[in-house]
């Protein structure tokens, strides 16, 4: 483990008296990202990429990402793109167990028409499928895949051959096991709080590995810790404050915490109004290292992301004008 991920605060007592300032400040060392490259595009430390999330379904868990028709998709494509989205990450079932069963030829039938839509309309923005299943992807190939968001950590494993033969990058994820489409019940790690961070970056490895072994470039493998999927709230914060530990691996890294459980069991609210929890804690994970950010709030992520890669001193300012020029005289 980084060690600045695991110091601990001295309660006010211990500390020592005598401590004194040190003569000047220090280099600032942060965690260094490797970049991910789709479509000829890079997102590193200095250019994070905001992943729109749009759901061809009626019965995602936020409302404000159920696009149950292709106008309501086409809709908000639109939106998205204009608010600052790099990638467009499609989905047509639910992550969760509860809605409806969803065959292939469905999930085909709600995400191929939207998918040619969005290539036609917005030649150059990234295209992400959100499926686990290799036939789905195979069917969506020809609109030209940019990545393959295999949530379900290789459930399918034709489904990284898929993405290796059409060109498309892989996203990696961490789910502890679990079949498609189930929530975590009794989930246990281990004694240890950090048991957890050790399980997730083994299976990263070990899932970055195989994807390199099938010809997948690792600047085209993108690691998810995948918060909230087979984790307790305690893992999933756990596994935030280890960001850096991810980026450590080597890869880029992809934080999805857009108005996840975690983050209403921490607040104790529902997902209409997690915005903010989902904001503090993308801003976490962006100065941890983290470069790709999977939210349904665009505009307020896209401005978030870019705050904070200018304050880790890896985007410069727009504009830095304050101050620098000579003092205005009146009359």
């Amino acid at each position: 483990m980084l060690s600045y991920s695991n110091v601990a605060v001295l309660p006010r007592t211990r500390v020592r008296q005598d401590v004194r300032v040190s003569e000047g400040p220090g280099v600032l060392e942060l965690p260094r990202p490797t970049p991910l490259v789709l479509r000829g595009r890079a997102f590193d430390a200095a250019h994070p990429a905001v992943m729109a999330v749009i759901n061809l379904t009626s019965d995602s868990f936020f409302a404000g990402s159920r696009h149950p028709d292709l106008g309501s998709a086409r809709d908000a494509l639109a939106r998205a793109v204009d608010d600052g989205a790099d990638i467009i990450d499609v989905g047509g079932v639910r992550a969760g167990q509860r809605g409806a069963a969803v065959s292939p030829d469905q999930e085909i039938a709600r995400v191929l028409p939207f998918l040619g839509h969005a290539r036609s309309r917005y030649p150059d923005v990234i295209l992400s499928l959100d499926t686990w299943r290799a036939e789905v992807a195979q069917a969506a190939a020809p609109v030209g895949l940019d990545l393959v968001n295999d949530t379900w950590a290789g459930h399918d494993e034709d489904l990284l051959h898929v993405a290796v033969q059409v060109g498309a990058g892989i996203v990696v994820s961490h789910t502890g096991g679990l079949a498609p489409r189930t929530d975590p019940v009794g989930v246990s790690y281990g004694s240890d709080p950090l048991d957890v961070v050790h399980a997730v970056l083994r299976a990263l490895r070990a899932g970055a590995d195989t994807a390199y072994r099938a010809g997948m470039p690792r600047t085209r493998t993108l690691l998810d810790p995948t918060l909230d999927f087979g984790k307790t709230t305690q893992h999933s914060l756990q596994l935030l404050r280890h960001t850096a530990d991810i980026v450590a691996l080597g890869h880029p890294v992809l934080q999805a915490l857009s108005r996840k459980d975690f983050i209403g069991e921490s607040l104790d609210l529902p997902p209409g109004e997690r915005l903010e929890g989902s904001l503090a804690a993308a801003a976490v994970a962006g100065w941890l290292g983290a470069t790709v950010f999977r939210t349904h709030d665009v505009r307020a992520t896209r401005r978030l992301v870019d705050m904070v890669a200018t304050i880790r001193g890896d985007r410069a300012p727009v504009l830095s004008t304050r101050g620098a020029g000579p003092p205005e005289t009146s009359g």
